[in-house]
């Protein structure tokens, strides 16, 4: 086998894990609890083609714009040559981001089989998390829950924040709506087909890519944000995406100093939030 070849669960293990794993119920004990902490509880949405989990406030409040908050890819490898059979994040970072969602009505959607710790779900399979991530099974599945949380909470608008991979799914999601407000997206992999060319990895195939959207996208107000210090979805991605617009459309990027790309992002997030904010509607 190639040696591009076998460099791909390197990458994305990087991605996903750093040291050894914490069991899938660990993991979704871990997200409980952050989310219990905030009064905040899990709910599986009977989208379709796949089922997706969310964390919704306890107490639910009617909202015309409704904030949606997407999970990063997870935990998609194991070790350098193993899927994990679970994609249920160590570090729920988008999740952390939307507990401290500073004004308004928000939830998180998770990204596909996070949580589902019955794998045997019809139609959860790795594919859904390593080469077909961002697939059009996944983006469908997302658009079908979004629209089960827009009618529970009665909401006309949406406004998307995505993290790391969630960033992408964010993007492929506004594309093909017309009741997204802005689109927010922290370390957002934009040009997967970028990133893997940096990476010198294989290609996502099967997987959709924001930048082949940009004509759809180009009318939505969006900010970007990258950690100067990221090493695995760093600036390069959000500015290729950025390329592929007009001059007078280009979504804003903002380069956070000392940041990588999971610290030190919740910690920051309501002043960073504001900063969007003041950004997109000046």
């Amino acid at each position: 086998m190639p040696y591009r070849f076998l460099v791909i669960p390197i990458i994305i293990f990087l991605v996903g894990c750093t040291h050894t794993p914490l069991a899938p119920q660990q993991r979704t004990n871990n997200a409980n609890n952050l989310a219990a902490a905030e009064n905040w509880v899990k709910q599986t949405l009977p989208s379709t083609p796949l089922g997706l989990v969310a964390y919704i406030p306890k107490k639910r409040q009617r909202a015309r714009e409704l904030t949606i908050y997407i999970e990063g890819d997870g935990l998609a490898w194991l070790t350098k040559s193993l899927v994990s059979p679970d994609p249920t994040p160590q570090n729920p970072v988008g999740l952390k981001l939307a507990l401290k969602h500073p004004n308004g009505v928000a939830v998180y959607l998770a990204r596909p089989c996070q949580y589902i710790l019955d794998k045997t779900t019809p139609g959860c399979n790795n594919t859904h998390w390593t080469n077909g991530r961002f697939s059009a099974a996944v983006i469908a599945s997302s658009q079908d829950a979004i629209n089960i949380l827009k009618q529970q909470f009665g909401a006309k608008e949406i406004r998307l924040v995505g993290y790391s991979g969630g960033g992408a799914v964010a993007a492929l999601i506004a594309a093909q709506r017309d009741d997204v407000t802005s689109l927010i997206t922290v370390a957002g992999n934009l040009d997967h087909a970028k990133w893997s060319h940096e990476h010198r990895i294989t290609p996502l195939k099967g997987s959709l890519n924001p930048v082949d959207y940009w004509q759809s996208l180009q009318d939505i107000p969006q900010v970007h944000f990258v950690g100067d210090m990221d090493d695995i979805v760093g600036k390069e991605i959000a500015e290729s995406y950025a390329s592929h617009f007009p001059v007078r459309k280009k979504p804003n990027i903002q380069i956070i100093e000392r940041f990588d790309h999971s610290c030190c992002w919740s910690q920051q997030w309501p002043e960073l939030m504001s900063r969007a904010k003041s950004i997109l509607f000046p």
